[in-house]
Order: C-alpha cells, then sequence, then structure tokens
C-alpha cells in the first residue's frame, strides 16, 4: 500500500486517509437521496437512479483513485442533475432517456478533449493571478454551501419577484400542485436565521465544536466533530431515523429497477431518437455544449482550487503537465478519470458524474493521495446496503465542515495583487460570484469575461491566450443560448 500510493512521500499515512475518505463520504453523502429525488421527477424510478448514482460514483472515484492517486471523489453533481430535470428534460423537452445520450455524449467529447490535452491547456491558460481567485473563490463556494446546509440563512421573497415555479411561468392564478422548484429574481433577501430551528441549532453547536477541535490540533477534527454532531442530534430530533426503514427489500427492487436505467441511452427512446428530427439538430448539439462546458469548467475549478495549496499537484507535477506525453502528470490522469466517469454515469442511468467540491472537506482533513477516493468508493458501495446509516448522518452535522474547509482555503486570496485593479477586477468575479451565482463555472466565466474585456480596454490584447478568448467566447455563447432558450 505504500508502494502503490506512495504514502510517505505525500506526508501523510493509512490511518489520515481512511479518516479523510470517511469525512469526504459524510459531507458528500446527501446526493445518494437527493439525486434520485431530482432525476425522478423526469419519470425515472427513483430507486434506478439511486442505484445508478452509487455505482457510477464508487467507479468513477476508483478510478480517481487507482489511476491518478489522488483523493478526489466523484458523483452526479448539483446543478448538473437541476440542469438534466428542468432545462433538458422540462424546458426543451428532451425525454430522459435522450436526456441519457446527451450526458453519454458530453462524457465523450471530455475524453476526446482530455487525450487531445485540450482540457490541460485550458489550466495552463489561466493567468495565476486567476487561478488564485479560483482557489479562494472554490473558498467561498465551499463555505457558501456550508451555511446554506447549517439552515444559518431565512431567503424572504414577495410573490412580485417570483419568475417560474416548477419551469413554468408564475402566474398567481395557476395551481401548481406540489412545487417542486421555484425560480425568484431580485426580490429575495437574505437573513440570519433566529436559531429557533433545531437543525440550525445543532449546526451551531456542530461549527463551535469542528472549531475548537481544529484550533486544538485535534487529529481528525473534522470526523470526530460530524460524528459527536450527528449524536448530539439524536434527542434534538435532528437526526431522520425514517431512512433507518430502507430495506434489503428496497435494494432488491433497485436492481430490477436499474433494468430500466442501464443502457437507455442506446435504446429507441435515447440515442436511436435523438437524431431523427434535423430541425432539432442545433438543439441537440448546444445542449450537449452546454453540458461539456459547465463539467469541464466545474472539474478544472476544484483541482485548480484545491490542489496547487496543499500541493497535491506539485511544481513538478505542473511541469509534467506541460512538458509531458500520454498520462504522466497526475492532473493528466485525474483529468481523464472524471471524463470516463460521466459516460459511465450515463450508461446506468444519471447525470453527469463530475468531481465533487467536498472532496476538500477530507483534503482538509490530510488525505493527500488515492488512498482517500479508495476509501470513499468502498463507503458508496457499502451504502447500497448501509443507506439508513449514510442517511443517518443529517446535513446540519456535515455542513459544519465545509465551513471551516472554505475558511482554510480562502488564504489564496493572499497571492492577489488586490491594488491592481487589473488584476482585482477579474479575481473579485472568479471568486465572490461563484458563491453568489452557486457554481464554479459561472464564477470562471465572470472571471474570464472580465479579464478579457480589462486587457482589451488597456491595449493588451495580445497577452490573452487564444485558448482562454476562445473559452470566453464559448461561455458568451452559452449565456445567449441558454437565454434565448
Amino acid at each position: 500500500m505504500e508502494k502503490f500510493f506512495k504514502l510517505k512521500e505525500n506526508g501523510t499515512k493509512v490511518s489520515t486517509e481512511v479518516m479523510a475518505g470517511f469525512t469526504t463520504f459524510f459531507t458528500m453523502a446527501y446526493i445518494l437521496f437527493v439525486n434520485p429525488a431530482i432525476l425522478s421527477l423526469t419519470g425515472m424510478p427513483s430507486q434506478a437512479v439511486f442505484l445508478a448514482t452509487i455505482i457510477s460514483a464508487a467507479i468513477g472515484t476508483l478510478i480517481m483513485g487507482l489511476f491518478a492517486n489522488v483523493p478526489y471523489a466523484q458523483a452526479p453533481g448539483m446543478g448538473l442533475n437541476a440542469f438534466f430535470t428542468y432545462t433538458v428534460c422540462f424546458a426543451l423537452g428532451f425525454t430522459w432517456q435522450q436526456a441519457l445520450a446527451l450526458v453519454f455524449l458530453c462524457g465523450l467529447i471530455n475524453i476526446l478533449i482530455t487525450v487531445t490535452k485540450f482540457r490541460k491547456s485550458i489550466i495552463k491558460a489561466i493567468p495565476v493571478g486567476l487561478q488564485h481567485a479560483i482557489s479562494g473563490g472554490i473558498g467561498v463556494f465551499i463555505a457558501y454551501v456550508g451555511i446554506k446546509g447549517s439552515s444559518f440563512l431565512n431567503f424572504v421573497s414577495d410573490s412580485t419577484s417570483l419568475i417560474s415555479v416548477n419551469g413554468q411561468s408564475y402566474s398567481p392564478e395557476s395551481d401548481y400542485g406540489q412545487v417542486t422548484g421555484a425560480v425568484t429574481g431580485g426580490g429575495v433577501v437574505p437573513e440570519l436565521a433566529k436559531f429557533t430551528n433545531p437543525a440550525a441549532l445543532l449546526a451551531l453547536i456542530g461549527l463551535v465544536l469542528t472549531i475548537i477541535l481544529l484550533i486544538s490540533n485535534v487529529k481528525g477534527a473534522i470526523l470526530i466533530s460530524i460524528v459527536i454532531t450527528t449524536i448530539i442530534g439524536i434527542p434534538m430530533g435532528v437526526v431522520d431515523f425514517s431512512q433507518a426503514s430502507i430495506s434489503a427489500d428496497s435494494l432488491g427492487n433497485s436492481f430490477a429497477d436499474l433494468g430500466v436505467t442501464f443502457g437507455a441511452a442506446f435504446g429507441p427512446d435515447g440515442m436511436m431518437s435523438l437524431f431523427n428530427d434535423a430541425s432539432r439538430l442545433p438543439l441537440v448539439i448546444m445542449t450537449i455544449f452546454a453540458f461539456s462546458l459547465s463539467d469541464t469548467f466545474d472539474t478544472i475549478g476544484t483541482f485548480i482550487g484545491t490542489g496547487r495549496r496543499t500541493g497535491i499537484f506539485s511544481e513538478e507535477d505542473e511541469k509534467a503537465l506541460e512538458d509531458s506525453k500520454g498520462f504522466k502528470s497526475k492532473m493528466d490522469k485525474a483529468l481523464f478519470a472524471d471524463a470516463i466517469a460521466t459516460s459511465v454515469g450515463a450508461i446506468f442511468g444519471t447525470s453527469n458524474t463530475t468531481t465533487f467540491v467536498e472532496s476538500a472537506a477530507g483534503i482538509g482533513a490530510g488525505g493527500r493521495t488515492g488512498l482517500t477516493s479508495v476509501v470513499v468508493a468502498i463507503l458508496f458501495l457499502a451504502s447500497s446496503l448501509l443507506a439508513p446509516i449514510a442517511g443517518l448522518v443529517p446535513s446540519a452535522a456535515t455542513s459544519p465542515a465545509l465551513i471551516v474547509v472554505g475558511v482554510m482555503m480562502m488564504s489564496s486570496f493572499t497571492n492577489i495583487k488586490w491594488d491592481d485593479l487589473e488584476e482585482a477586477i477579474p479575481a473579485f468575479f472568479a471568486s465572490i460570484f461563484m458563491g453568489l451565482a452557486y457554481s464554479i463555472s459561472y464564477g470562471i466565466a465572470a472571471g474570464f469575461i472580465f479579464y478579457c474585456l480589462i486587457k482589451i480596454v488597456k491595449g493588451k490584447f495580445k497577452e490573452i491566450h487564444p485558448i482562454l478568448l476562445g473559452a470566453t467566447a464559448l461561455f458568451i455563447l452559452n449565456f445567449v443560448i441558454l437565454a434565448i432558450l
């Protein structure tokens, strides 16, 4: 194990990697229940999606750990699953089988641009200042995810600000039945919760506990705080024991339902019908492009944001990234593992599988090698039998870990020249907008756009790397397409 994962070389040991693996798993275990809830709205069997989520996460994370030897976990991505359901299926009218086919094709494109080094070239084209901004922005994003998950914020909106409900334009006279989603405009005002909610109070206890353990340099502080906070949550009524009702019978039903989604992307209602209507071909291409763009920059942002500061991707590895051929650098292998996972997930029946930003929690707990990922993959596989246990850990117990990890990652802001507006403005939009837009890729897009704008205004157009310029143009095109659709 030492020889394979090079533990001493990476300044870690088995116990630290195992603890980091548990930490990462518990911070992202929510996807096991949230992903089926979202995708099942399209008509997909919920239990099949549950199992597809486990399988895609386990396979993708294993490849990441064994092939790339980096501590990143993969699973169907939040945001991408919402895009799959509300935009691709509801707004654009694709069947869920066709949407899976689109995700599979997105995975093939990502594999192609990884093998041809285009993905790697994108990373090299990003200016150092923006890379630091992305790193700090990931911290802002993670902390914001933790704050929302802790129920520390309430969001107040009046009916005049509502734009759509369940993917339909809002009308006061309409009966939407069960509300599954609502979009509201600038009338939303965030406010601090009053902590009468037991979940918010538990999260506050967990946050204080996590900070005390970290400041006291207690080994495994983050995982210990998750476990203790979960135990405290039992008498507070926050721990949901309804998940314990999942039985062996439901697991059997999941495997039976998996036959509905497995390979559906290639069936008569999937790939075979996707290109039948020539008039919809531009829409098909644009949708694949939107999937691929978001997936690519979510992954790149996560790697840049967490890998450089922690030394997971060392200077030697970054040099190998520039000079080597094939898959000799960790980054090469990690990008390839991420690309493979999306197509694998589509085959089993789930939306884009991507590198989870919650991996930063395990990295914050000391994870430095692929052994962390292997532990996460094993826990995902075990969760098919132990789903009740994974489901018992409330968001209030894991969210504090994300907040403190976000704080750690924001140290990258010290490397940005904030007194130089030419660097500060793109850095601001790349980092802060990442959290406000609740999207890593949109934050990167904002940073790219303002970077190019400033260089053009300053008469420094030649300083813009052609790939960064092209990526910026694609982002703008993507925003235009989404506005039209």
